[in-house]
């Protein structure tokens, strides 16, 4: 039986002004029209805003790549499944007949949507200031787990780190082309990875340059994409 949404603000520590859109936000497409699609869509681009402000001042030395290596690391799919899991998210989800039948309220893709979408659906009912006080409260264990040497490893090590947690192969790196003088080489450098079908790549004076920020691209687009 599916939990009262307002059990769930209630460990949440959140009382909406408009109890309907914690329910919306809750409320998969499978269901209907009114799902928690376009909550979760405000909700992702509020989350990202709030984690880049506060990486930004917690890490006043980091280059732009090392905060977005951060935020991947905070703001993805698996991370934030874990928060909703840690909460039980799941047993108040609002699901068709079918993705209950097959269990999404276990799915990492529909616990991390709902989650952003209740971000989306408190910054309607209270605004960004609440938002972040929230998502800050929210986050405050996985910020106390980063580090200096979080931001200070290189993004190919950040990269194999994140598929040996995963127990994934490592990533595969193919040389594209090599062209210049000896003293003025550039080199194009290919990523792969078995998280996403897709290939990014990284240009630099050497190899070892170009394969990083190859690395760097992929870890960039893991993050886009919530994987």
């Amino acid at each position: 039986m599916i939990k009262e949404p307002k059990q769930l603000a209630k460990i949440l520590g959140l009382n909406f002004n408009q109890p309907e859109l914690l329910t919306t936000a809750l409320t998969h497409r499978s269901v209907g029209a009114n799902n928690n699609e376009r909550l979760e869509f405000l909700g992702d681009s509020i989350l990202g805003f709030v984690i880049a402000q506060k990486l930004y001042d917690s890490f006043p030395t980091a280059s732009e790549g090392a905060l977005s290596r951060l935020r991947a690391s905070l703001v993805n799919q698996d991370s934030l499944a874990t928060l909703a899991r840690k909460h039980n998210l799941g047993d108040y989800l609002i699901l068709g007949s079918g993705e209950l039948k097959s269990g999404g309220f276990r799915r990492d893709s529909i616990l991390s949507d709902a989650l952003e979408a209740i971000i989306g659906a408190l910054f309607i009912d209270q605004g960004i200031e609440a938002c972040q006080k929230w998502i800050l409260l929210l986050f405050t264990e996985k910020f106390a787990e980063l580090t200096a040497d979080n931001w200070k490893k290189d993004p190919k090590t950040q990269l194999q780190e994140l598929m040996q947690a995963r127990g994934i192969e490592l990533p595969e790196y193919q040389l594209v082309s090599m062209s210049g003088l000896p003293h003025a080489q550039s080199f194009k450098i290919t990523c792969r990875t078995r998280l996403i079908d897709k290939v990014c790549i990284g240009s630099g004076a050497s190899r070892k340059k170009a394969e990083q920020s190859a690395a760097e691209q992929m870890l960039i687009l893991l993050q886009q994409e919530k994987i």
